[in-house]
């Protein structure tokens, strides 16, 4: 007689693997908070902009028409921005709320050169009223591009905001969008104290930073290594297109960052 066999059932066991630890993201994503004007608790529209760092004073900047737009009466008295409050886990956010006016005068400044108004404008934040764990990584003065002759006509840029307010609403950070140089950058564009940019871009990422990559970035940029070329204002359109015939021109206008010099030259004595 065969002696009856038993079967065993190899058991397989299952172990859970640890999270991956999260992705280093580029500091360039922190330092463009996305921007809610207000009218007291009315919201009235979302916009882009950039931290700006000099002589330890810290500004954000941004389109002037953000802040205030006379054609359109768009008259907001305080803004919002979102801050990041913990770097290893960017799900964690808060709004930090700024006030545009006190006792009815203007506490942001605005641009204006020889060929007139330049349409930025910087406001500073009191660094100390934001929360400890804060993270902000922000250009200063060593990130401006000076060297005109070094962006040449196809020098790759990038459009950093929050187009139509679109964002990762989950990690809160901005969108980059894709540019190129739309004419010679270094010569002020119809005299003005701007170039172009051929872009996709759309409302809600008026006040951007536009960027290109700092292959070489020296002490002072290393934690940022992007070049500032400028602050991304609108598009630019003709008045007498076709809008059944003729696609938009897909130009748009930015002005120069070295702008922010001047809006930031510390106060006299």
């Amino acid at each position: 007689m065969n002696k009856p066999t038993r079967n065993t059932a190899a058991r397989s066991r299952t172990v859970a693997k640890a999270a991956p630890p999260p992705a280093a993201v580029d500091p360039l994503f922190l330092a463009a908070p996305q921007i809610a004007t207000f009218v007291g608790t009315q919201p009235l529209t979302n916009a882009s902009g950039f931290y700006f760092e000099r002589d330890a004073r810290l500004y954000l900047a941004t389109s002037r028409h953000v802040l205030y737009d006379e054609p359109t009466d768009h008259r907001p008295d305080r803004i919002e921005i979102g801050l990041h409050t913990d770097p290893s886990n960017l799900t964690l956010s808060t709004g930090f709320s700024v006030p545009l006016y006190v006792e009815g005068v203007a506490v942001w400044h605005q641009g204006e050169d020889g060929g007139g108004e330049i349409d930025v404008a910087v406001i500073e934040l009191d660094r100390a009223a934001f929360p400890a764990e804060a993270v902000v990584r922000t250009f200063t003065p060593a990130h401006l591009q000076t060297d005109f002759n070094a962006v040449p006509a196809d020098t790759p840029l990038l459009v950093v905001g929050f187009p139509l307010g679109f964002h990762d609403v989950v990690h809160h950070l901005p969108v980059l969008r894709r540019a190129g140089i739309a004419s010679p950058y270094g010569i002020r564009f119809q005299g003005q104290g701007c170039f172009l940019t051929d872009a996709r871009t759309h409302r809600g990422i008026s006040g951007a930073a536009v960027v290109m990559r700092d292959t070489a970035p020296s002490a002072a940029t290393a934690t940022l290594p992007w070049k500032l070329l400028g602050i991304h204002s609108s598009r630019v359109d003709m008045g007498n297109r076709d809008l059944v015939l003729d696609e938009s021109l897909g130009l748009n206008t930015a002005w120069y960052a070295d702008i922010l010099l001047t809006l930031t030259e510390p106060p006299a004595a």
